[in-house]
């Protein structure tokens, strides 16, 4: 946990913005029987961290969850409570694991709202889908309103199969290539693209080879569809972003187009011997939007594109 608080820091410092969240985990992280020292010691962390941001650097606060026990488990109404009335001010979202339904999500919601004296009314969820089932009601899950992003959680997706599916299913490769898995991270992803949610994808256990790391992450964002996607080490986090940031060509073709596109008051225009318009209009704009969210390198012409709120992407 303070490595990683440490890592965000620094790099908030570096970017100039906060590149990634961290998010301390009271479910696998707790020692048993000792889950509400766990939690407490989680929020300890998040406030102290956060209050030192406040008084150095207001506008560019650290992103900090908390990973929250399992609905059905014997700490879980305690996290919850303890996380409305304590912690709403420090927290960015709270990550619900094994969730198989809506039904939990809305117990979730239930449970964050009957804190005595809630301060956390609106906080986000973050939702891993972990099993055949979940991801079976992955579409529904999107949908609702509280839940911002879904995880596939490939562990114990591939252990809930009782040996159906190998364990080389969960290796950096393995999991790109063996149909279920490959499956399931399409259905989640296409769910969240539905509903305008965020998935993100899920480890590589390899977390010494960056190589491996780094490759996984880019099949994720060019070929699954995935926009996030959670590290289990700090020497993870550089090249999951470096994967997932646009690449120099990329961002030097969107700039071109929109700074095009906009002295033509977004008509339709020719580039390269190819047409572009709105629809396209939107792709270059949100290339240029990851690279300014990552940190990544911008032309200096479209810079002010993200200064002067006239010139926001094109409707």
């Amino acid at each position: 946990m303070r490595k990683s608080l440490d890592l965000q820091a620094e790099m908030i410092a570096e970017f100039g913005a906060c590149v990634f969240d961290v998010t301390l985990d009271c479910e696998d992280g707790a020692p048993v029987g000792g889950e509400r020292e766990h939690l407490q010691m989680a929020l300890t962390f998040a406030a102290q961290t956060m209050a030192k941001a406040r008084r150095i650097r207001p506008d560019c606060l650290p992103r900090i969850a908390v990973r929250v026990h399992p609905v059905h488990h014997g700490a879980f109404a305690h996290e919850m409570e303890t996380l409305a009335t304590h912690a709403g001010r420090d927290l960015c979202h709270i990550m619900l694991p094994k969730v198989e339904s809506v039904r939990d999500v809305d117990q979730a919601l239930a449970s964050l709202s009957s804190g005595s004296s809630a301060q956390a009314p609106g906080l986000p969820l973050h939702v891993l889908l972990e099993s055949a089932g979940a991801v079976h009601h992955a579409f529904e899950i999107a949908a609702h309103p509280r839940v911002q992003s879904i995880s596939f959680g490939l562990m114990d997706f591939v252990s809930s199969h009782g040996g159906a599916i190998p364990a080389e299913a969960m290796s950096g490769e393995g999991q790109f290539v063996h149909p279920m898995v490959v499956r399931a991270k399409l259905e989640v992803a296409a769910a969240c693209h539905a509903h305008g949610k965020t998935p993100s994808h899920c480890v590589v256990t390899e977390f010494k080879n960056t190589q491996t790391v780094q490759q996984a992450a880019r099949r994720a964002a060019c070929e699954f569809g995935y926009t996030r996607m959670w590290s289990i080490h700090p020497a993870q986090i550089r090249p999951i972003l470096a994967a997932f940031a646009p690449q120099r060509h990329a961002v030097e073709l969107a700039a071109e187009i929109i700074l095009k596109a906009q002295r033509e008051n977004w008509a339709p225009i020719s580039h390269a011997g190819q047409l572009h318009d709105r629809a396209s209009y939107r792709l270059f704009w949100q290339t240029l939007e990851l690279a300014h969210r990552t940190g990544g390198w911008l032309p200096d012409p479209v810079l002010p594109l993200f200064s002067d709120i006239s010139l926001k992407q094109p409707h």
